[in-house]
């Protein structure tokens, strides 16, 4: 990677002495910032803006170690065969015209794979707008030369799918002078150099403080999760394309409430990755993460207001508290230092209304104490701003704030209001001390949020620990993993998953309705009957499920009725009928980018009315399953909902972690589906499931 970001010397090839053409761009970028040597690479020039120009590649004198090609893509495989014979190893491709374009563009990216292969050489691109470094002022780009008069150094660096959107990110954010970048990687077709190493060499990246990411295909959904999971700055990404359309031929509940979205989500938040929604979010997010990478202060996010809007106060609270903040509860002494500055008619307390402290004592001092008061309460772990510029001599310098909450180990944030030019004035003061404004009370709580939850995932304790010994199941189910294909029924989808230590209700098959009294003899009244046919999942719109069986002539008759609806090739299954509680579903699917991955969330006919599920990458920690339980929205169920008993979520995490070690050590399990899982006595019992094998080779 060093290579492409550091170079000694570029080969241009493509270059153009046409101010209209992007190969004049690049080569204009190249001459205004980068201190190596420059090589523009055209048949047609002997020279162009005074550097000497050559006819080919091979004619390129040394040093140079990055070829940037920018050509009719028909004419790229000539260009990247010769840099491989001159012993250029790094070649970036801003070239459209492979993969994107269709059949004919796709056999020539696959020979460019084939020629970097076998060669050894590494290809970024084709079709991307390249690198932009603002930091060491390298722009690698045939974006506009113009950039140069908006181009901020920063510390956020980008990763960005898309070469128009790079750009956008560029001139947009940096013409407001809103944001700072450090470099910004358009990775295009990722034919080669993928997210994945360059996250990695963005990790390390000293110049780098958080990193944002615009996806549409993740190229390694198990690695890009390792290197994220041990990610020691923030990462923030906005995923493109997350529609459900994937789901559509799904067979299990699993599997048609996972889309790709729900599952890429419970990805990210398994290994801490804040997830944008859109493209603003991502970039407030990471200016946010940039300035508090690094926060040492409780991870509870007690957070105190500081407002001259009693209504903006009670706001803020509520989005505070809809994102699981807690409001600081002020101590005694920060309540004895506000008291100084309000009228005695008002009792402070938090949202800190300064107002009316502001009209006895003045902006200044009313505004100072209260900062220094709460920057000293050791309750709070967060200051929230609002600030309003231009108008009401409400005009204040936060830089002494600023030293004064960074030396507490307290971020702040700031709501701003106001006149928009001096407005804008403030905006771009204020960040430049390292202090995120934002125009929307919303987006500031989001923001705060982020950082707590960073905060709260890196300081979320031991080492991650996964069981390493082989998974052993009983002798019954590994006879059916390895005989079975296609959708098994529910008494044998059962059988394996009880021979993985994972509780099933107690049940039988029953030949016949004398069979069936004994069962009930023997399992004990109520029954549920069901009857099973092959290859069929929903059994409750065909009739076939029987319930609160407990005398014999009930039995006989409805094992009569139900054998008459499933033929000769049904099965008639009998089961302990379960005391109604909560009802969970749990699963495991095999996605294409992350491979097995366990899903939970609430159960039976809620499970696709509620759609509240989470997911999450296999193999799963202990810790993990139980912070999966945790995102659950209607987690508070799980707790004793209306007098219940409360479930024990140690053993529903025993159950989610075999299920995702199941799933790794039989890779012809392409599904799993337990809906529902019902709270009995406060432990989870799979009373029906579904296991989808694929055929065997």
């Amino acid at each position: 990677m060093n290579a492409f970001f550091n170079p000694k010397g570029i080969a241009l090839v493509g270059a153009s002495a046409n101010p209209a053409k992007g190969g004049y761009a690049i080569l204009k970028n190249l001459m205004i910032g980068f201190k190596g040597g420059i090589y523009p690479v055209n048949p047609r020039y002997g020279e162009i803006e005074g550097i000497p120009c050559y006819s080919s590649v091979p004619d390129v004198p040394d040093p140079v170690d990055l070829a940037i090609i920018f050509v009719p893509g028909k004419k790229v495989l000539p260009v990247v065969r010769d840099c491989a014979e001159r012993g250029i190893r790094a070649v970036m491709i801003e070239s459209g015209g492979f993969a994107e374009s269709g059949f004919e563009g796709k056999a020539m990216q696959k020979e460019m794979d084939r020629i970097a292969g076998e060669k050894g050489i590494r290809i970024w691109g084709p079709n991307c707008m390249g690198l932009v470094d603002a930091v060491n002022r390298r722009i690698f780009s045939f974006v506009s030369p113009a950039i140069w008069e908006h181009l901020i150094p920063g510390n956020v660096s980008l990763i960005v799918q898309s070469g128009m959107l790079s750009g956008a990110f560029l001139i947009d954010r940096m013409s407001h002078g809103f944001m700072g970048i450090s470099k910004v990687c358009s990775v295009g077709n990722k034919a080669d150099v993928d997210e994945c190493e360059l996250l990695d060499y963005l990790i390390r990246d000293p110049e780098t403080h958080a990193v944002g990411l615009y996806l549409e295909t993740i190229s390694d959904g198990r690695n890009f999760m390792e290197i994220c999971r041990n990610s020691s700055k923030p990462l923030v990404l906005l995923k493109g394309g997350k529609s459900p359309g994937g789901a559509a031929a799904a067979m299990s509940h699993t599997a048609s409430m996972a889309g790709d979205s729900a599952v890429i989500s419970g990805a990210l938040a398994q290994v801490g990755v804040t997830e944008a929604d859109d493209f603003d979010h991502l970039t407030d997010l990471c200016r946010t993460l940039a300035s508090y990478s690094y926060v040492e202060s409780s991870p509870k996010g007690r957070v105190a207001v500081l407002t001259y809007s009693g209504g903006a106060g009670i706001v803020s609270a509520d989005f505070l508290h809809g994102k699981g903040l807690e409001p600081a509860c002020l101590s005694p002494a920060a309540l004895a230092s506000l008291k100084e500055i309000y009228p005695d008619w008002m009792q402070p307390s938090n949202p800190v209304d300064l107002w009316p402290a502001v009209e006895k004592s003045g902006a200044a001092k009313a505004y100072d104490t209260a900062f220094r008061a709460i920057c000293a309460d050791p309750g709070v772990d967060a200051l929230f701003l609002h600030v309003f510029a231009g108008g009401f001599n409400l005009n204040i310098d936060l830089s002494e704030a600023q030293k004064l909450a960074g030396a507490a180990g307290k971020p702040v944030f700031c709501w701003l209001m106001g006149d928009s030019g001096e407005a804008k004035a403030f905006q771009m003061k204020t960040q430049a001390l390292g202090i995120p404004v934002y125009r929307e009370i919303r987006r500031a709580v989001e923001c705060i949020h982020a950082v707590f939850e960073r905060k709260r995932f890196m300081g979320s304790g031991a080492p991650r620990e996964i069981i390493c010994d082989s998974f052993r199941v009983s002798e019954r189910a590994n006879e059916l993993l390895a005989g079975e294909k296609g959708v098994l029924d529910e008494y044998l989808s059962k059988i394996i998953l009880s021979g993985c230590s994972i509780p099933t209700v107690t049940e039988r098959i029953i030949s016949d309705g004398e069979d069936g009294i004994r069962a009930l003899s023997e399992i004990g009244g109520p029954l549920v009957m069901k009857g099973l046919i092959p290859g069929q999942i929903h059994k409750s719109e065909s009739e076939l499920i029987r319930m609160w069986l407990i005398s014999e002539a009930a039995i006989k008759e409805h094992h009569k009725d139900i054998r008459s609806k499933i033929g000769d090739t049904g099965k008639v299954l009998v089961q302990k009928q379960i005391k109604s509680g909560v009802e969970l579903i749990a699963g495991l699917i095999r996605d294409p980018q992350f491979g097995p991955c366990v899903m939970f969330g609430l159960g039976g006919i809620l499970a696709e009315v509620m759609k509240d599920r989470v997911f999450a990458s296999a193999p799963l920690t202990h810790d993990e399953a139980l912070d999966l339980i945790g995102r659950l929205r209607t987690r508070q169920m799980l707790d004793g909902f209306r007098g219940s008993v409360p479930l024990d979520r140690n053993e529903m995490a025993c159950i989610l972690v075999n299920l995702g070690r199941l799933g790794l050590a039989f890779p012809q399990i392409r599904e799993i589906d337990i809906n529902p899982l019902i709270i009995s006595e406060g432990k989870p019992v799979a009373v029906d499931a579904t296991v989808i094998l694929e055929p065997q080779f």
